[in-house]
């Protein structure tokens, strides 16, 4: 039971933007945990709150928010609110309240999810493993959230630790040479990665990594002979 066409992938920065959740749950605090995460301004509308609430408690994201706020509204969902958000989660379980929620979304046309009923959504979610800039998503359309989790694990196993750190190592690189007024198109970067830098950062050996970066760089600015 998936969402019955091809997904288009796409990474959205929700950082200080205006997201519902509606329901209080264990899954809507999934969501709302999600969310935060990645700097979203949450407001959560449920009846009760207190399974999410201990979830999040229980679980420190509540003691981690700063930049993140987040706002509870003990109350039913107010028909036609999901027009204030740019994003839209509907966790409640009750079928009723998830259509209405869907309903008022679509037609102001903010991006919604149902949880657990990808026929309803006009956005799915992946299951996700972050290591600092980088994260690995595996989606399987909503078929089955077993499997992209699976999945999910298996590639960051495979990939091991130190990608956070890799990224950034090559985003000091790639602003080194936009500081010097060139482009970054025409390196060729897939040589770095295929060469040894990947697991000199997996093993922590930064200086090292660091050195092989910068003789990459020259090589790769040098005028040809």
């Amino acid at each position: 039971m998936g969402v019955g066409a091809p997904i288009y992938p796409v990474g959205l920065v929700v950082k200080g933007r205006r997201c519902l959740v509606v329901g209080g749950g264990r899954v809507a605090a999934r969501k709302i945990s999600g969310l935060l995460a990645c700097g979203a301004a949450v407001t959560v509308v449920a009846p009760e709150v207190h399974v999410a609430i201990a979830e999040l408690s229980d679980s420190g994201v509540i003691a981690a928010i700063d930049e993140s706020p987040l706002e509870v509204h003990i109350r039913p969902y107010a028909s036609g609110e999901a027009a204030d958000y740019v994003l839209v989660i509907s966790a409640t379980g009750d079928p009723a309240v998830d259509e209405t929620v869907r309903l008022d979304a679509q037609s102001a046309g903010v991006w919604v999810n149902v949880a657990d009923d990808p026929s309803r959504c006009s956005f799915v979610l992946p299951a996700v493993a972050r290591d600092g800039a980088v994260s690995i998503a595996v989606s399987t359309a909503g078929a089955s959230p077993a499997l992209a989790g699976w999945l999910r694990d298996l590639v960051a196993a495979a990939l091991g630790p130190g990608m956070g750190d890799l990224a950034a190592l090559l985003d000091e690189g790639r602003r080194r040479i936009h500081d010097q007024g060139e482009s970054t198109e025409s390196i060729d970067w897939r040589s770095l990665l295929d060469g040894p830098l990947p697991d000199m950062v997996r093993r922590g050996d930064m200086d090292q990594a660091r050195s092989e970066l910068d003789a990459f760089l020259r090589s790769q600015s040098a005028p040809p002979s």
